[in-house]
């Protein structure tokens, strides 16, 4: 039993780094998530007044990248269905970037608030 939960995690592991590999190699969106998120680590530091908030700011901006893999998905699979225009893949397509930007307009609130916050307006 042990074995087997094992060899699943290890499957699912190599799975989910395959994914995070393509989604760099493929999208240029999510390399330039990356990047925020390699400045947000040390910028949270200096920022955030409590280690939650802290945390907070680095776990908004992977959620973030949670939310463009999400989008990228969904537009690589509907690309895979077919390469004819079609209204309702757009629409759906559209849904998944409209995700995207209010993820970023989520993480651009919380970052406002911690350096507010961190300059004593709040």
């Amino acid at each position: 039993m042990v074995r087997v939960v094992l060899s699943r995690m290890c499957r699912a592991t190599i799975n989910s780094r395959n994914g995070l590999a393509f989604a760099f190699r493929s999208e240029q969106a999510f390399r330039e998530e990356l990047i925020a998120l390699l400045l947000a680590i040390p910028l949270a530091w200096l920022i955030g007044v409590t280690p939650a908030r802290r945390l907070e700011l680095v776990m908004v901006v992977l959620l973030l990248m949670v939310v463009e893999l999400l989008n990228t998905a969904i537009e690589k699979l509907a690309d895979r269905l077919t390469t004819d225009h079609d209204p309702q893949i757009g629409r759906v397509k559209d849904m998944g970037s409209a995700a995207v930007a209010v993820m970023l307009l989520i993480a651009g609130i919380f970052w406002l608030f911690a350096i507010a916050e961190r300059i004593g307006l709040i």
